[in-house]
């Protein structure tokens, strides 16, 4: 499969009238069909070039001791990595159908049917970092002085500090191979169990409707409190319901990973995702310190909040109820026109690239029925045409989103353009930086098209969200650790356990303008973000990185130099690195007081602006 130049491509394969506007993905981009003979041909193309990987250099240790030989070996495999993978495109193609349609038992069957080649084939050649990992320190000095290995540097650097948590090869095969049975299924079993449950709820417009627990969660945010009440208590049900389920669950999903730290030697069930994301453990707990220093700001934030909605207090579940009337509707074309123009602004480039997702249908824009909920930015191999999902209904939200998973797209675009595949990659540690990065530009546009109780009603949505993604994701990074803490001491933690401690660390961020009405100590249940263990910091740490990186560009637009060295880095060096470049150290405690100051600068112009407006 050759590399697709997305911009001049023919229009005889820009997919149908829907696929080429913009409305759906237009996938004949990789195929023209999911009958089209090209998938198969991926497939085994990908098996061939995997095994013939293999069996050169599965015997050989030659490369483990001369480093120009070591650089023929690694070229291939970045051959292998960016133009093949385990199954091609065909892996990617079908995920992507999935999240079109999630209710297609065809589409799963293809998708669980590649799934179990693909943990086949990485077996394959699972020795072959492996054996890197294992060189004495002597040749890892040699290895990482190599002028022809140079390209290679940073990925070398990480197999060696992370060699001494790697199991054997047959150990490894079989982590790989029982990853799906000890904690994918279990996930998915009560995340399916939850989202086929539905009740009768008060709806928007006065009448009871029977609705999903997905919906309800939506309704949440409605202005009426009795439509959030009424939602509540579905959701209030249907976590009781399988508060006992989901407990055995999160027991059994524990139990795996303390047994799999313990095997690997990690000191504390953190270190394993601080070192897949590339970042020191120091530099998280700095952020984490400095947040929870600050909870006070989140907690003056939920008084103001209920004080605008005539309320002494906000229960559990209003806590993200939307302030103020946000009725203006954007049209789909007008709200790319908006990001677009804003991205311009910034450099032409970053537009650029957001014009070719449109024309080239990279772009699933209007919710559906059986498509899946909210929105994300997906690339496959560095070959593989960036896709982006939406549910565009028009909001200022909305808007925000498109601006969101664009910075995600055009942080791909950039890396594809100046790294290997190796290296063709956003640790967690800085997924999220280019994403906020570009939302707040566009924000900025919204407020300028404001009237005061708009720019209040956008304002409180702001902080809603930066409220969400630091002060809250710190306070779930400390459930977690102590949900792990208290699992390694008890041996097992009951419901009630879970519910104590997730009430504990929800309350210690909220403050007492949140009440934990009675219900809300199950609504870890359906909180996945648990589930995949001590991402959350990512959020948190994104955004703040990303406002000091927007400060930089404000202050002289000229560095908008350094912000498309970021973008470009992927994982040629590590984040702490690459923002020193930027003129940031992300070790500093206060490089993160400066970003929570920032959070606290909006509140006070918050608080100004609804005094100024007789609000409070």
């Amino acid at each position: 499969m050759k590399n697709i130049d997305k911009t001049t491509m023919d229009k005889n394969k820009r997919g149908t009238k829907s696929e080429r506007d913009g409305r759906m993905w237009n996938f004949q981009l990789m195929y023209s069909g999911p009958t089209d003979p090209q998938i198969q041909k991926d497939v085994e193309q990908a098996a061939r070039k995997v095994e013939a990987f293999a069996q050169k250099w599965k015997a050989r240790s030659d490369y483990l001791t001369d480093p120009g030989v070591l650089k023929t070996a690694l070229d291939e495999y970045e051959d292998l990595l960016a133009n093949y993978g385990t199954s091609g495109n065909a892996g990617y193609y079908w995920a992507l159908r999935q999240e079109q349609n999630k209710s297609d038992p065809a589409v799963k069957a293809q998708v669980n049917k590649l799934h179990e080649k693909e943990v086949k084939l990485e077996n394959e050649i699972e020795f072959f970092l492996l054996n890197i990992g294992k060189v004495p320190p002597k040749t890892q000095r040699i290895m990482l002085g190599s002028k022809k290995l140079e390209p290679y540097h940073h990925l070398l650097y990480q197999i060696f500090a992370t060699s001494r948590y790697d199991l054997t090869e047959p150990e490894e095969r079989i982590m790989n191979v029982k990853s799906k049975t000890s904690h994918s299924n279990w996930v998915q079993m009560t995340s399916r169990f939850i989202a086929r449950e539905e009740g009768v709820v008060l709806d928007i417009d006065g009448k009871e409707r029977k609705k999903t627990f997905s919906e309800a969660l939506e309704l949440l945010d409605e202005p009426d409190k009795k439509v959030r009440d009424s939602s509540a208590q579905l959701i209030h049900h249907v976590t009781e319901k399988y508060a006992d389920v989901a407990e055995s669950e999160l027991n059994s999903i524990l139990e795996n990973k303390k047994a799999e730290d313990t095997l690997r030697g990690y000191g504390c069930p953190d270190l394993p995702r601080h070192l897949s994301d590339d970042i020191e453990s120091a530099v998280v707990d700095a952020m984490l310190e400095t947040v929870e220093a600050d909870f006070s700001v989140p907690q003056r934030y939920y008084r103001l909040k209920a004080a605008l909605l005539g309320q002494p207090s906000l229960a559990y579940h209003e806590r993200n109820v939307r302030y103020g009337v946000l009725d203006k509707k954007y049209t789909y074309e007008e709200a790319v026109k908006m990001v677009t123009s804003t991205f311009a602004d910034i450099d032409p480039e970053f537009s650029a690239i957001l014009e070719s997702f449109v024309t080239n249908g990279q772009i699933d824009v209007f919710p559906r029925k059986n498509k899946s909920g909210g929105a994300f930015c997906a690339h496959g191999l560095k070959i593989s045409p960036v896709y982006i999902l939406l549910n565009f209904t028009g909001s200022a939200q909305d808007v925000l989103t498109i601006a969101h998973e664009s910075g995600h797209g055009i942080n791909n675009e950039m890396m594809r353009k100046s790294q290997n595949s190796l290296n063709f990659s956003s640790p967690l540690s800085t997924a999220e930086v280019a994403s906020t990065f570009f939302e707040d530009f566009v924000l900025e546009k919204l407020l300028c098209d404001a009237d005061d109780e708009m720019r209040l009603a956008i304002m409180m949505m702001k902080m809603n969200d930066e409220v969400s993604t630091i002060f809250r994701q710190v306070a779930c990074y400390r459930f977690e650790q102590a949900l792990h803490s208290s699992f390694a001491q008890k041996g097992y933690l009951s419901r009630a356990d879970i519910g104590t401690v997730f009430t504990e660390h929800m309350s210690a961020y909220m403050g007492e303008a949140v009440t934990q009405d009675p219900g809300s100590e199950n609504w870890w249940v359906y909180w996945g973000h648990i589930r995949r263990f001590f991402y959350v910091y990512s959020y948190a740490s994104g955004l703040l990185i990303s406002k000091s990186l927007q400060s930089m560009v404000r202050q002289d637009p000229r560095s908008v130099k350094s912000i498309k060295t970021f973008l470009s880095a992927g994982s040629s060096k590590s984040p702490l690195d690459i923002f020193r470049e930027c003129g940031i150290d992300i070790a500093d405690k206060g490089f993160w007081k400066k970003g929570v100051e920032e959070t606290e600068r909006l509140l006070d112009d918050i608080e100004t602006l609804a005094k100024s407006l007789g609000m409070v």
